[in-house]
């Protein structure tokens, strides 16, 4: 298998896993420090902003290639076996018309990254 054909399924992996989070967010079996977690996790997947711009080379695509996946993964770990299995066969084909637009689940990066803005300024200004 080669490495185009790796990377396309790790892709589909963590769009279907990012799917049956979302899915295992409402169940009241999922524990609370999971479901923080696949709070983050889903409000980043979905989130038009990211944390490391893409425009910056090499750096960019950081967080899409390590972050959200370290992320998921410690969400799933956290939830239970029977929930996530249960989520990932419900979650099958629950984007097929593509991702839902919620820009709601972009705050948490713009409020970051204005954060980040307020500090440069400051250590400039002083």
């Amino acid at each position: 298998m080669g490495l185009k054909a790796k990377l396309s399924e790790r892709a589909q992996r963590i769009a279907s896993d990012t799917a049956a989070l979302f899915l295992a967010l409402k169940r009241k079996e999922t524990p609370l420090p999971a479901k923080i977690l696949i709070g983050i996790a889903v409000c980043y997947a979905l989130s038009p902003i990211d944390l490391i711009p893409d425009f910056i080379p090499m750096i960019g695509f950081l967080d899409d290639v390590l972050l959200l996946p370290l992320i998921i993964a410690a969400a799933i770990k956290l939830t239970p076996p029977s929930v996530i299995d249960d989520c990932r066969s419900e979650a099958i084909g629950i984007w097929a018309e593509g991702k839902p637009e919620r820009y709601l689940c972009s705050l948490p990066v713009v409020v970051i990254w204005l954060a980040i803005i307020v500090m440069i300024i400051r250590a400039i200004m002083k």
